[in-house]
Order: C-alpha cells, then sequence, then structure tokens
C-alpha cells in the first residue's frame, strides 16, 4: 500500500535546502554555453526557469511529497571548466522540509541546459559519450523554530 505520511502532529518551522550538481559537457558544448552560441537560446538562463518551475511542482513529480507553502526560491547556472553547475535554494515555513524541492530544481535545470545543447553532444551513433549529470546532492539543510510573529 502506498502512503502519503502524516505530517498534521509536526511543528511549523523555518526550513531551507541548498541542492547542487553539474553536467559534464564536451569541449564543443562548455563553448558555445561560455560563447553565448547555443542555437535554441541561452541554456543557463532558461535552466534557471525551468529549476523555479520544477520546485513548485515536485509534489506532482514525487508521489510521497506534500505541497509546500515555499516562501522563496532560487535556481543558478553557470558555466564551468566541465560545462554548467547548478545550486537551488528553496525556504518555507512548514511542517516538512525543502530538500527535494532543492533537488528537483537543479535536475530539472540541468536537464534543460542538456537539452539545449544535445546537439553538440552527439557522437555519430546518437549517443552522448562524454555528457552526464553528476554530483547532484544536497548541500546544506537548516531547520528552526519559526519567527514570531509581531
Amino acid at each position: 500500500m502506498a502512503r502519503q505520511r502524516s505530517i498534521h502532529d509536526k511543528p511549523v518551522v523555518y526550513r531551507r535546502a541548498v541542492a547542487v550538481g553539474e553536467l559534464k559537457l564536451s569541449p564543443a558544448g562548455r563553448r558555445a554555453v561560455r560563447l553565448g552560441r547555443v542555437e535554441k537560446g541561452d541554456p543557463l538562463r532558461a535552466g534557471e526557469l525551468a529549476g523555479l518551475l520544477a520546485i513548485k511542482r515536485t509534489h506532482e513529480l514525487i508521489p510521497h511529497c506534500h505541497p509546500i507553502p515555499i516562501t522563496g526560491s532560487s535556481v543558478d547556472l553557470e558555466a564551468s571548466s566541465q560545462g554548467v553547475r547548478a545550486r537551488a535554494e528553496v525556504e518555507a515555513l512548514w511542517r516538512t522540509g525543502v530538500e527535494m524541492e532543492a533537488l528537483v530544481g537543479v535536475s530539472v535545470a540541468l536537464l534543460t541546459a542538456w537539452d539545449m545543447v544535445k546537439y553538440l553532444e552527439k557522437d555519430q551513433r546518437g549517443g552522448y559519450p562524454s555528457t552526464q549529470i553528476r554530483s547532484v546532492r544536497v548541500l546544506r539543510k537548516v531547520k528552526r523554530p519559526a519567527p514570531k510573529a509581531p
């Protein structure tokens, strides 16, 4: 039986999570991102927007996640020596954490960037020999009592 964990007895507290990850690209993909020469547009800005949208929809993607009233979020992508680095931060005043939201934000941001440069990444057989999403993880988690209302 599938069941969503009950959180009704948990107190509302401040929660914040930061997740990071990386998209390893070929030299051609890295160069195109760095020089702003990707045919579909800017994969960094598109990835950031896609990551923000994904954060808000995490409960629709992961069956056991509760909808969370997010009070703030950000997604930042930047070119790196290996390809693209991503960082997502999510915060909420709620009964359950925001780690999954941050991880989904990073993952979708990187998938969006990959989608935009995949034409540069394919080998002659249509495979992706050097492209990979890696090191997606929760970097930081904060949980503390909610601030008192004025």
